[in-house]
């Protein structure tokens, strides 16, 4: 499941992408166009800042953008920031590895079998989106 940490760091993203704009957007202007609480949201954002994914600029007229285009900036990329390992379960994690302690063969394993596909399916998604990609996608009717 998608943390809520996560879900308004993408929405965030989104919103800078959108915008695509050379000066910095104020946190207050994303908090209230994407109804996220201000204080969580400079949370997210600093984490984002650290990452390399955005910049940000002090002062008056500061605030953050984009760290390199939206193109660049893959799904992927954000979920192992802000969410961690991609994978389900540690034992198929590909940066996140460890040992599951109750497994003596993973594989004989049914469910690490079940949770490599699992993984590579997410993953390919997560790594061939990009930021360009979600905010380029339309709403079905």
């Amino acid at each position: 499941m998608l943390s809520r940490k996560t879900k308004y760091g993408l929405k965030a993203l989104s919103y800078l992408a959108r915008e695509n704009s050379k000066d910095p957007v104020q946190i207050v202007v994303i908090s209230e166009a994407e109804n996220i609480s201000q204080k969580f949201l400079e949370s997210i954002l600093l984490i984002l800042r650290k990452a390399a994914i955005l910049q940000s600029k002090k002062g008056k007229g500061g605030g953050y953008l984009l760290a390199k285009p939206a193109e660049e900036i893959t799904i992927a990329s954000v979920l192992r920031v802000l969410e961690g390992p991609i994978a389900m379960v540690p034992c198929v994690s590909l940066n996140f590895y460890e040992k599951c302690d109750d497994c003596p063969d993973e594989d004989a394993c049914s469910v690490h079998r079940l949770m490599v596909q699992v993984r590579d399916t997410n993953l390919g998604i997560f790594e061939n989106t990009t930021l360009a990609d979600l905010i380029a996608t339309k709403p079905k009717d």
